[in-house]
């Protein structure tokens, strides 16, 4: 059992509210700051460490110029092991890990971003396990699941020469599974909407990802990133529609029963939660 930390100094804990404040408030680059603050005073604080590699990753998405957003994510892998390295099985420093490796893949050529996605399998595993209430684990163990069951025939060729095979758990239906769970934990959501509709879309459950993206029309944006998504939701959702219409009117024609639309969100309900030890340095300030 991992003991519990030395309670922080006063200005320790005033910096950690107020980095929180900021995160609540979208202010990410300057939550950052507040938080490596922190690490200037205690450079093994396991909170600040963990926070700061999920902010890094968060602001490096936003840079189109590939240069800005490496340097971003590689920080962020850095604060990640940090942070592994206080806690090996901790679930916010897996997560941490699994999301700065899964960020750094996207910059990665074939082979390297393959052994990334090998690589980040335990850690997005660990972090579920130890978090179950933290919805984006959730989100992204569905996200790597999705990527690795869809490796096309190259891929899954390189990963079994070279890698020593294609990572276990990769399996599509357990990828919508994952996303559902992350969307009952955290319903207002935008990007977990769009994920699962296009999960839905692409694994043919036409009508479940219309009910999702209806269901996230009535979501409103908060961000800018936000109203983005909201906007990519509204127009996956036509051509759906078209296509159920479409597919309504052949089973009028060919006498079948014509289905009634979903009238509920198609997630999971609830699932039991494991219970998260009492950790000081696990809780938000």
């Amino acid at each position: 059992m991992v003991p519990d930390p030395p309670a922080d100094p006063p200005a320790v804990r005033t910096k950690l509210f107020q980095a929180a404040a900021l995160v609540n408030t979208f202010k990410e680059s300057e939550a950052l700051g507040v938080y490596q603050e922190v690490l200037k005073i205690n450079s093994q604080h396991y909170l600040a460490l963990w926070q700061a590699a999920v902010l890094s990753v968060k602001i490096g998405a936003r840079y189109s110029d590939e240069t800005r957003k490496s340097a971003y994510f590689d920080a962020a892998r850095q604060y990640a092991d940090r942070a592994l390295a206080l806690r090996p099985e901790g679930g916010e420093s897996n997560y941490a890990v699994a999301l700065a490796l899964f960020s750094q893949a996207t910059l990665y050529n074939a082979g390297a971003r393959l052994e990334a996605f090998r690589d980040l399998r335990s850690h997005v595993y660990l972090a579920t396990q130890h978090r179950p209430d933290l919805a984006e684990a959730w989100q992204l163990r569905g996200r790597w699941q999705y990527r690795v069951s869809h490796y096309n025939v190259l891929e899954r060729l390189y990963s079994k020469l070279v890698l020593g095979g294609v990572p276990s758990g990769g399996d599509s239906r357990e990828a919508m599974e994952d996303l559902e769970k992350a969307l009952v934990l955290a319903p207002q959501s935008l990007p977990l909407y769009y994920d699962l509709a296009r999960m839905y879309k692409y694994q043919g459950r036409r009508r479940r990802a219309i009910a999702t993206l209806e269901a996230a029309q009535k979501i409103p944006p908060i961000t800018s990133e936000d109203l983005v998504i909201l906007r990519s939701c509204s127009m996956l959702l036509p051509p759906l529609l078209r296509a159920d219409a479409r597919r309504q009117r052949q089973r009028v024609r060919m006498g079948q029963k014509v289905k009634a639309p979903l009238q509920e969100l198609p997630v999971s309900s609830p699932t039991t939660l494991m219970p998260v030890p009492a950790d000081t340095a696990t809780k938000k300030p």
